[in-house]
């Protein structure tokens, strides 16, 4: 008895991706499915490149097929097909881009934009397409970290970003000179991150990452009222003064009705490199604490490590330059938990 179309479909239905709820052909996850005598050749469509549970749902998916009573050989190939958590085919703002990932945190010097960094880094290696905007108008260190020098091109008024490690950036460092300082005033802030969101030509993007200056001022109220936002990451230290303050910007995300993707607490240990011991510098436990206290996700935490920062320096971000390090490694499975959980708010919305 030779197996059928319908027969392959019927088993691969039992398979469920565990983090949407559904199985993988209600999900339209199976394309190409071709069945000749007892060899059975499919697609299987991610929801993302960068999808935490990858190995199980292929291995399930795999064998799933290969138990169809008379299927001889299983020929399974892996895509791709980002959710959007918002309509970028005809949006006003950033049309094309899919998903939009704000990363903020009350304080500054907590390494906000060196996780904004290496989370983009490493959404792009997973094989994404990928943007970072630096709208820390106060101090725009991300042209530094990424490597880029120099201003952009611009063509027909449109600010063309310049692409690092398979990462298209933007920002306004790109634009005044570095020794001098910058005065913002409440309107200036506004009016620069909004030129920042429609005059930068992004083209078709999964991800655009953005990196907000610290606190809850008008940066982050005007991105939050002009973008469909997919989710927010809060970013905080151990230590108690973050810990206070990341709480307020929490909160105010929340007030604004911005998905909270979760916490992620940043320089929380130390490992001596001549005795491997951890120590905790800043104190613990404590983004572990908030995320609990508010309802929100712990994404993990992130070492102090001299690694992260020579690259950064360098600007070649350890993600990029260093992928297989164990301090690339962390930030690859934040950059897995945070594809996967927009995958679930996109999931949610299109039920609505």
């Amino acid at each position: 008895m030779m197996p059928t179309r319908e027969d392959v479909l019927r088993a691969l239905a039992g398979v469920k991706d565990p983090e949407l709820g559904k199985d993988v052909v209600a999900l339209h996850m199976v394309d190409e499915v071709e069945v000749v005598g007892g060899k059975v050749s499919f697609k299987l469509n991610l929801t993302t490149p960068a999808c935490p549970l990858r190995t199980r749902l292929e291995e399930a998916a795999r064998a799933a097929v290969a138990g169809v009573p008379g299927v001889e050989a299983v020929e399974m190939r892996t895509g791709s097909t980002v959710y959007a958590t918002r309509d970028y085919s005809e949006a006003e703002v950033l049309r094309g881009v899919k998903n939009v990932i704000a990363v903020a945190s009350g304080k500054g010097g907590v390494g906000k934009s060196t996780i904004a960094v290496n989370l983009s880094c490493s959404l792009a290696s997973s094989g994404a397409r990928v943007g970072i905007l630096d709208a820390d108008v106060y101090g725009p260190n991300v042209p530094l970290m990424m490597g880029v020098t120099g201003p952009p091109e611009v063509k027909d008024d449109k600010v063309v970003p310049p692409v690092a490690h398979g990462v298209k950036v933007a920002s306004l460092g790109f634009f005044y000179n570095e020794a001098a300082p910058v005065i913002w005033r409440g309107p200036l802030v506004a009016g620069a991150v909004r030129q920042l969101l429609t005059q930068v030509e992004w083209g078709d993007l999964d991800y655009l990452v953005v990196d907000l200056p610290p606190g809850t001022g008008d940066a982050s109220l005007t991105l939050a009222q002009t973008v469909p936002l997919g989710g927010i990451l809060i970013v905080t230290t151990p230590q108690e003064a973050a810990l206070n303050i990341a709480a307020k910007a929490l909160a105010m995300f929340k007030r604004l009705n911005v998905p909270i993707l979760g916490v992620v607490e940043n320089m929380s240990y130390f490992v001596c490199p001549h005795c491997g011991e951890r120590t905790e510098i800043f104190a613990s436990g404590g983004g572990k604490k908030i995320a609990a206290e508010r309802g929100v996700e712990y994404l993990g935490e992130i070492p102090l490590a001299v690694a992260i920062r020579e690259h950064s320096d360098r600007g070649d971000p350890v993600a990029s330059a260093a992928p297989d390090s164990a301090e690339a490694l962390v930030y690859r499975d934040l950059a897995y938990k945070v594809a996967g959980m927009l995958s679930i708010v996109a999931f949610a919305q299109s039920k609505r």
